[in-house]
């Protein structure tokens, strides 16, 4: 990777840790008690955005088929794994490490 790549991961991050930690303080929670569920939705947005075919392309083809007539080549489903998809896995799995923890009683629950 580059380091125009590498700039897109931290900022990639600090973007994940900024909207983490506010959604964190508007519901009185630890910052790792959300950080996996905010960062698998990042995850699943990133990898919804990046993708292209697949389930719901074909369906909007059908579907704009059926209404005007006209037939549209289908595209297969394609994934590009870009650098801001990579910084939301680094953050949902450290996020996953946290929440497993959590559950397991290492970390103490806040008192």
């Amino acid at each position: 990777m580059n380091r125009k790549h590498y700039i897109m991961m931290v900022i990639a991050f600090i973007v994940e840790f900024s909207l983490t930690y506010w959604i964190a303080s508007v519901f009185s929670v630890r910052f790792i008690e959300v950080m996996f569920f905010t960062g698998a939705a990042f995850t699943l947005g990133t990898l919804y955005f990046t993708s292209s075919g697949g389930a719901m392309s074909r369906f909007f083809a059908a579907q704009s088929g059926a209404v005007t007539g006209i037939i549209q080549e289908r595209d297969r489903f394609q994934f590009k794994a870009g650098p801001v998809f990579i910084a939301s896995l680094i953050f949902v799995l450290i996020g996953l490490v946290f929440f497993i923890l959590l559950v397991t009683g290492i970390i103490p629950p806040q008192k």
